[in-house]
């Protein structure tokens, strides 16, 4: 129904007025807004007449009127609504077109003109109040809430139009439609990240190139039960066409079988899954952020050195470089130092066991200014972590050396000790305990030469001190073969140790006043009942209490030097006692 002509119902109103006003006094053709052809006093054509009666008064319209009279009331009179005037006024208060409103602003600002209260059944609610609900809502759920009443679906509607990122989950066995229907009430959509239960084909790829073409940012992620049917061509023909895509995050890319992608905008790309790929051509100059996750299968045929050379000469802005595969070999590594990536600033080369420390002395030479050096999985040594501590003191924060098996813990001390600037170190599985990991066996008869050589390469049963000033992140996740532990990291806040089967509750010591969580799945009991006592402890407290010790006659107790106490000593914090912060000890 339309109101335009229609006023806001004056508190004022009479009640009797508006209780003999009923559906029967409005003939249905005032609904498309024409008059009478008759005169409303003698009943008369209008056309050509005077009407000599006087005119019906309006400001002494009372409940005994006729039908007639209510008529002409309602078309000459501004003091006779129509009944349903009172939802009108409700209704303009949704309205949010002198606003602008974005479904990821953290805050709203409305006129005051339209701060209206929202009549409802549970009572009435600010508009404000009703966009914070509706902008909170999943996709489903603001679907479902526009088809309440009116002035919902109008809200739901503005909201759909505001919203500049999304996020959606495609239900399993659902129509290739569902994904287009949803995405054509975002105009303004600008990031997508969609978690697919269903599989991704063309069609719906399609559904997504068509109603966002302004897209910035797209992720895709896939369960274990979808599967990711687009193929190289697809991709490539989307990449181009989206000439504002910045940011291209895509899980499950087993049947692309090659791809050519070329957009001068794209920034970020990551690919997972990725297996036998024919070709690989990136034609992308502007493109700072790479990550490619190849399949775990040994028959994968991806040349990864001409795609390494490739991507070195079409990619020249390149800073982040990320590719995981267990072909990853030294060749692969003289190829991207042979690149000359100037700006490369992080590094990521996992599961190559061919990467060795001529590798590390490469990598080494040509990018002297990395801030993050992931090699886990290879078969560097210590030596290389020698190397990698001479050459990067100064900018090296995050590295990471997971399952390198001939890695000792001298090696991670040395690292700790010589990379000032250090905040997250991984050395899960590095320090392990071979006997439990290769079993025994009668068919090999030379088992007993085995397992000396590998008792040669890891000394079981090792112990491991780390002190540093600035370590945030510590992972020593299966490191079955370390027994002892000594923390003092005041800026340590995540400890993971996880499957650390040997190691004893009285030779761990963590002095972390800033400890926050410790992962203990897969340990002794005795283990973390000794970490929770530990970390429940007031260390921080204990950093402003100097001990004390008697004077020679025994007189009296005196605190102990400056010089002679091990911890740093603050006048400022002299009397104050720092409260220790909660420490979570997870165990699964």
């Amino acid at each position: 129904m339309h109101f335009e002509n229609q006023p806001h119902i004056p508190p004022s109103t009479p009640g009797g007025s508006t209780a003999s006003f009923t559906s029967l006094d409005i003939p249905h053709h005032v609904k498309k807004h024409r008059g009478s052809y008759n005169c409303g006093r003698c009943g008369l054509p209008k056309k050509g007449h005077v009407c000599h009666l006087p005119p019906t008064s309006t400001t002494t319209t009372t409940p005994t009127q006729t039908p007639t009279d209510s008529s002409v009331s309602v078309s000459n009179s501004l003091s006779r609504p129509p009944p349903r005037q009172q939802y009108s006024n409700l209704r303009r208060a949704l309205s949010f077109d002198d606003s602008d409103l974005r479904c990821d602003s953290p805050e709203v600002e409305i006129d005051e003109s339209e701060m209206d209260l929202f009549g409802s059944g549970c009572g009435k609610l600010p508009v404000s109040c009703m966009w914070e609900i509706f902008r909170r809502l999943p996709p489903a759920g603001l679907l479902a809430a526009g088809s309440v009443c009116k002035g919902w679906r109008e809200t739901a509607r503005r909201l759909w139009r505001a919203a500049e990122e999304l996020r959606l989950r495609v239900p399993p066995r659902s129509q290739p439609g569902f994904v287009g229907s949803v995405l054509q009430k975002c105009p303004g959509l600008s990031r997508l990240n969609l978690r697919l239960e269903s599989d991704l084909d063309s069609t719906m790829f399609a559904c997504i190139a068509f109603s966002c073409p302004n897209l910035e940012v797209m992720e895709i992620s896939t369960s274990e039960t979808a599967v990711n049917r687009i193929t190289g061509d697809e991709l490539g023909r989307f990449v181009a066409d989206k000439r504002c895509l910045t940011s291209l995050k895509m899980e499950g890319c087993s049947n692309l079988g090659g791809f050519v992608l070329c957009s001068s905008s794209l920034s970020t790309l990551w690919l997972s899954d990725l297996y036998c790929l024919s070709k690989m051509v990136f034609n992308c100059p502007n493109l700072k952020e790479i990550s490619l996750d190849f399949s775990r299968q040994e028959n994968d045929s991806t040349d990864l050195i001409a795609m390494v050379d490739g991507l070195g000469r079409s990619c020249p802005r390149l800073q982040n470089v990320h590719v995981a595969s267990v072909r990853l070999s030294h060749a692969a590594v003289l190829a991207l130092t042979a690149a000359n990536l100037r700006g490369l600033r992080m590094l990521s080369l996992v599961l190559g066991t061919e990467i060795t420390d001529a590798s590390v002395v490469a990598i080494s030479q040509s990018y002297s200014k990395l801030e993050l050096l992931d090699l886990s999985g290879s078969s560097i040594s210590d030596s290389g972590i020698g190397m990698i501590c001479n050459v990067f003191p100064g900018t090296l924060s995050r590295l990471l050396l997971a399952l390198c098996p001939n890695i000792t813990s001298s090696g991670i001390q040395f690292a700790s000790a010589q990379l000032p600037l250090l905040e997250l170190m991984d050395c899960g599985m590095t320090i392990c305990d071979l006997s439990s990991q290769y079993p025994t066996s009668d068919e090999s008869g030379d088992f007993e030469l085995q397992t000396t050589f590998k008792n040669k390469l890891h000394l079981i049963y090792q112990k491991l001190i780390i002190k540093h000033s600035r370590l945030k992140k510590l992972s020593l996740w299966g490191c079955s073969g370390l027994d002892a532990l000594y923390l003092n990291c005041p800026e340590l806040i995540d400890l993971n140790l996880n499957s650390c089967k040997n190691l004893h509750p009285e030779r761990v010591l963590l002095q972390c006043p800033s400890l926050e969580s410790v992962h203990a799945s897969g340990c002794h009991n005795l283990l973390i009942e000794g970490i929770q006592s530990q970390v429940s402890n007031n260390f921080a407290a204990m950093e402003n209490q100097f001990p004390n010790k008697r004077l020679a006659d025994g007189s009296k107790r005196v605190r102990v030097p400056q010089f002679l106490s091990q911890q740093p000593y603050d006048e400022d914090k002299k009397r104050r006692r720092i409260a220790s912060r909660p420490c979570n000890v997870l165990v699964d």
